[in-house]
């Protein structure tokens, strides 16, 4: 099996990371082994999924740690493997981070923060979740799991502690059912969407883009005016996702709009 690279990365948004993965299929269907990638975060994953659904030869299965995650592996094995469907010992470990953050709110940043300051890359750390105001969980490498086991450090004054879980123990992040959401808007602004679709107010939109916490198709927020069109994806950390199914230009010209809350 041999891929033509140009032809898959001309339009892609993440190249490097894409070539990446596409040398690990090769690699497997070459030597008749599986192999896991590090995480994809979801953009990548989105392009990959399309990419090996049109093929026979190779089976391309994701593993986050739990249903609705946003970082995965990815599997790669041929597809006469008879073990494709049936993978054991998926290569995940979980960790609690522990410490009082009571007085000192946090986010899945600061967290993130500090394990590159650990020396752990990014490429081997799965999602982050906040657990109230006791710390947080994560998802990574096996490898990181036991490195960063038992390990002490800080987050701004706020001790933590990092400690290996099984993966049935996480707490999970609330998993929503999807749900359609019809509004009327006077315009296709991006915090009026996403306002009436998460069920807060505008100000607290423009709040959670200043902090980094909104992306539209993965990407970070920058404007709050930018305007939406049809299949644009709102992704807001603590509230899940939002599409933009379908708008309509009303006869008092306004716009209606259908959106899918995830």
């Amino acid at each position: 099996m041999k891929l033509s690279r140009t032809e898959l990365l001309k339009n892609s948004n993440n190249k490097e990371s894409l070539a990446n993965l596409l040398a690990l299929a090769e690699k497997a269907f070459k030597n008749c082994q599986p192999i896991w990638s590090p995480f994809i975060c979801a953009p990548t994953l989105q392009e990959v999924t399309k990419i090996f659904d049109k093929l026979n030869e190779i089976h391309c299965n994701q593993y986050g740690g739990f249903s609705g995650a946003e970082r995965k592996r990815i599997l790669f094995q041929r597809s006469f493997n008879s073990e494709a469907k049936k993978t054991k010992n998926i290569p995940i470990s979980a960790i609690q981070i522990s410490g009082n953050f009571l007085f000192d709110p946090t986010s899945p940043k600061d967290f993130l923060n500090d394990l590159k300051m650990e020396g752990v890359s990014e490429e081997n750390i799965g999602d982050i979740w906040i657990i109230g105001d006791r710390g947080a969980q994560l998802v990574c490498t096996p490898e990181v799991g036991a490195y960063l086991n038992q390990r002490e450090s800080s987050i701004r004054t706020v001790k933590i502690k990092y400690e290996l879980l099984e993966i049935d123990q996480l707490r999970l992040p609330n998993q929503r059912k999807p749900r359609k959401i019809s509004t009327v808007e006077a315009s296709k602004r991006l915090d009026a969407i996403a306002s009436a679709g998460f069920g807060i107010s505008r100000s607290k939109i423009l709040n959670q883009i200043k902090q980094g916490n909104l992306r539209l198709n993965w990407v970070e927020v920058i404007s709050n005016s930018q305007l939406l069109k049809e299949g644009d994806q709102l992704q807001l950390v603590g509230k899940g996702s939002l599409k933009v199914l379908r708008m309509q230009l009303t006869k008092k010209e306004r716009w209606k709009f259908e959106l899918l809350r995830e």
